[in-house]
């Protein structure tokens, strides 16, 4: 038994997994290539070049843009998983040679969360007459890690991929169909559901608030976009 099970963890009842990589990666991931892409895509489009080449923008950047998180997340979370198993190894070992002062620290970490002196020394005592759940609470307190959570490296790499192509996608689609100012009309106009719908998203999975964060989404969207607009065509050269 886990001690996140014993006491009724993050893991259970009504609250999230905060701490899910692939969630995390894929809820940035999608944001990311929305917000990329958008820009790109308008940026390129204010210089009035061909929609072959705001195409090839577009692909270029979803490409990039996916393998380079894809590649960050890969490395990021993998290092932060072999931080934690070293940890947790050196935790383990501590256990092992020196039972009763890691009995003592535990007992001390509890009163400093609120119990008293001798709750304290009891809930210790029972965590450490068990090798699992005397690991499962030195990790988790002094650490702040599950020494049993799977290495997510890959789960957060594949899922960075997927939602930052799929992300991209989105402003990017209408320019295999249509050209010139129509195709840059129905890129915002994807480009703008798109963010709405996954700030709301996103609101719903961290409970803060749908409305807000869509509209802080398609604001940040938005103000990416124009900028990136106004700049192409400034700088474009206005040629068919």
């Amino acid at each position: 038994m886990r001690l996140v099970d014993l006491f009724g963890g993050t893991r259970r009842g009504r609250h999230r997994d905060v701490q899910a990589s692939g969630a995390r990666a894929a809820v940035l991931g999608a944001g990311d290539g929305l917000l990329t892409n958008v820009s790109l895509i308008l940026g390129v489009a204010g210089a009035s070049p061909p929609a072959s080449t705001v195409r090839l923008a577009g692909l270029s950047g979803l490409l990039a843009g996916a393998f380079s998180m894809a590649a960050g997340e890969l490395v990021s979370v993998r290092a932060q998983d072999e931080l934690a198993e070293r940890e947790v190894s050196v935790e383990r070992q501590e256990i092992a040679d020196d039972p009763d002062g890691e009995q003592r620290e535990l007992a001390r970490m509890y009163e400093d969360k609120g119990l008293s002196h001798d709750h304290a020394d009891t809930v210790a005592a029972i965590l450490m007459s068990n090798d699992t759940l005397a690991l499962d609470a030195h990790a988790q307190l002094e650490l702040g890690v599950d020494p049993h959570e799977p290495p997510a490296a890959g789960q957060a790499a594949v899922a960075s991929f997927v939602s930052f192509s799929l992300g991209a996608l989105i402003p990017l689609f209408p320019w295999f169909f249509v050209a010139g100012t129509a195709a840059v009309v129905a890129s915002i106009v994807f480009a703008a559901f798109a963010a709405l719908a996954l700030g709301a998203s996103i609101g719903k999975f961290t409970g803060a608030g749908v409305g807000r964060t869509a509209v802080r989404q398609l604001l940040a969207a938005m103000l990416a976009a124009g900028v990136t607009y106004v700049v192409g065509s400034l700088l474009g050269t206005g040629s068919a």
